[in-house]
């Protein structure tokens, strides 16, 4: 083992070294969220501009911009779970000494925030073979799912979403996964600011009003559109008739 092993081997089995990596590994999990959203409204814009901006990810840098950002956000979950169950398990034990109200109200929201993160993660392994590897549905058909961009076809990623949260399991899914994510984001956002040492007596409350304002937004947004799609989807026949 060289000293760099050692050093990392060091840093994932200490307390601090664990919380920084959820804090580090959440921070850039919330600001994907929000760059996420963002190309996702595009939907209420029409097949062109949803299109388009689909047809730019997977294209970037010859189509390996995707897949790498594919890893990085993985591997980001992936270090994120690891580290929060470890910090869960090792403060449990920690606790079972000197257990008292204030640790057994501790000890339910780390709970919580297990049972919800463990839940988004099952939702990111479905939303992941439903839209991306496209398993157990046509969307790879290119009869049904292509789209001319400039000349060259592409896949219309637009008519796949529609297509997608007609089916109303899907929607009802999505809608409770996007809840849970929020209410994991309340207190994690919090969390983040405290790990990096941002917050301070003075500043609390305005990192819980963001924490709190934030979080909505993100739900707001994410689920206005299955919801739009499975309960209007005469707005959403009248976008695709006028992009023809």
């Amino acid at each position: 083992m060289n000293a760099l092993t050692r050093c990392l081997d060091l840093y994932w089995h200490s307390s601090i070294g664990k919380k920084l990596i959820v804090a580090v590994t959440g921070a850039f999990l919330v600001l994907f969220l929000a760059g996420h959203l963002a190309g996702n409204l595009l939907i209420y814009k029409g097949p062109e501009a949803f299109n388009e901006y689909a047809y730019l990810l997977h294209h970037m840098l010859h189509g390996a911009g995707i897949w790498f950002f594919r890893i990085l956000m993985l591997g980001a979950v992936f270090a994120h779970v690891a580290a929060t169950i470890s910090l869960t398990r090792k403060n449990r034990l920690a606790r079972k000494s000197y257990e008292h109200q204030a640790t057994i109200q501790a000890s339910r929201s780390s709970r919580t925030m297990i049972l919800s993160g463990l839940t988004i993660l099952a939702f990111l392994v479905y939303h992941i073979l439903h839209f991306t590897v496209r398993a157990g549905n046509e969307y790879n058909n290119p009869a049904i799912y292509s789209y001319i961009i400039d000349g060259k076809e592409a896949h219309n990623a637009w008519l796949m979403v529609i297509h997608g949260f007609q089916w109303a399991p899907a929607t009802l899914f999505y809608v409770v996964a996007m809840t849970l994510l929020c209410s994991h984001l309340i207190h994690g956002v919090g969390s983040i600011f405290q790990t990096l040492g941002w917050r301070t007596k003075k500043n609390a409350g305005l990192i819980k009003q963001i924490s709190v304002g934030y979080s909505l937004v993100i739900w707001i947004g994410f689920i206005s559109i299955p919801v739009a799609i499975f309960v209007f989807p005469g707005f959403f026949e009248a976008l695709a008739s006028r992009a023809h």
